[in-house]
């Protein structure tokens, strides 16, 4: 017997899809297996039996039903608060910048926009996008409703994010995240001369991550290889279009446009810009951190083929990392932070992740698994020491 991965973990209700493919039907969720164990088991994994995993998937599916039971007013309240302190913050670091010739001005509005842009995305519109909130039957806190300061739509994003990379975590040529078809993040990715400028690839990628982002979304690839249509492809790139003139229009016209009443254009043009690379620098490197340090296992397609319900989280727990720190950074990443309890339950709400983390924790060293964590310096350090080792051809070789 079999079971779809949507009996697991369910991925949250997206906008309705009307992609089609010229030469494939469309990609379709796996089928988990009832009974049984994949190919071949991670190798910190290999000492588990089939009855120790399915054990496994039992007590960690006991912790997602006990949040669904125990979410109420508490949570709402929560994601409301966060919500009226983003835009009380994007407000004032406008207002700011309407002033932005004055230094200190400038300063402080750059300060509360960046940290406002940094909320929006990590701790609301992510999370909001995974359907963490729908329970809530708020239609401005929805997923099918939400639509998020970035530049990629928040649909494109859904579907390569939520139904793609979250389905087939760190699977090499199934999970395009592995690397976002620019960089070389696993020694199963075969090396190329052009992989030579991993460092410089990914220091520009920083900056700019969400036209990287949106970029990628676009499926470029598919588009090539005849598994997405060139119709879609231009539903898609309209999408895009409309949203990039979305956020220029905000960023890029409307703020300076007051600003320039006070002879601030120029300033408050750069405080935007300056902005928004803060923004972008600051999730590149929480989303790195949470799937490429040292520590995290990458699996091939032939690997996963008979995975059960407790093999899936074992590949969610093995392939992902998180990052110690204090509350308040744990809110600034989006409790990204908690990347391994997020890829083992992405719907669950993103506040309860911390509690989560222990019981996750305790059951990992129970089992004898690792639960790859350290502090962001770390993180970074160990996540931009593979993208120069990866750079360069395998010793092998």
């Amino acid at each position: 017997m079999t079971m779809p991965l949507a009996k697991l973990a369910p991925t949250p209700t997206s906008r309705p899809s009307t992609r089609t493919t010229e030469k494939q039907a469309p990609r379709r969720r796996p089928i988990l297996a009832e009974v049984g164990h994949p190919a071949q088991r991670p190798p910190a994994a290999a000492h588990l039996t089939d009855a120790d995993v399915a054990q496994l998937g039992r007590e960690l599916d006991a912790i997602r039903d006990a949040i669904i039971a125990d979410r109420g007013a508490s949570d709402a309240a929560y994601i409301r608060r966060v919500i009226r302190a983003q835009r009380s913050l994007e407000l004032g670091g406008r207002a700011c910048l309407v002033f932005a010739s004055l230094p200190p001005a400038w300063v402080a509005g750059v300060a509360m926009l960046s940290v406002a842009k940094i909320l929006e995305n990590m701790e609301i519109g992510h999370n909001v996008l995974h359907g963490q909130w729908d329970w809530m039957r708020d239609p401005d806190i929805h997923s099918t409703t939400w639509e998020w300061d970035f530049v990629t739509p928040a649909a494109s994003w859904q579907h390569t994010h939520n139904d793609l990379h979250h389905t087939w975590t760190n699977v090499i040529g199934k999970d395009r995240d592995v690397g976002y078809n620019i960089l070389r993040m696993d020694p199963k990715q075969e090396w190329q001369p052009w992989n030579l400028g991993n460092p410089l690839y990914n220091a520009m990628l920083a900056p700019v991550f969400e036209w990287g982002i949106a970029v990628y979304d676009l499926e470029l690839q598919d588009v090539l290889e005849g598994k997405k249509s060139k119709t879609d492809l231009r539903r898609d790139l309209k999408a895009m279009g409309r949203k990039v003139v979305t956020q220029f229009a905000k960023d890029y016209v409307a703020t300076p446009a007051v600003a320039a009443l006070t002879g601030s254009f120029v300033p408050a043009l750069l405080g935007t810009l300056t902005a928004n690379a803060i923004r972008n620098v600051w999730a590149h490197a929480v989303i790195f951190c949470g799937h490429f340090p040292d520590g995290t296992d990458t699996f091939t397609e032939e690997m996963i083929e008979g995975e059960t319900r407790g093999d899936w989280y074992v590949r969610q727990m093995m392939g992902s990392a998180n990052i110690s720190g204090s509350k308040a950074m744990h809110l600034m990443t989006g409790n990204l932070s908690h990347q391994i309890e997020h890829h083992l339950f992405p719907d669950l709400p993103s506040n309860r992740y911390a509690e989560v983390a222990v019981q996750v924790r305790e059951i990992c060293q129970r089992y004898g698994l690792p639960y790859t964590t350290g502090p962001l310096w770390k993180q970074v350090g160990s996540t931009w020491g593979k993208v120069f080792r990866l750079a360069l051809p395998d010793r092998q070789a």
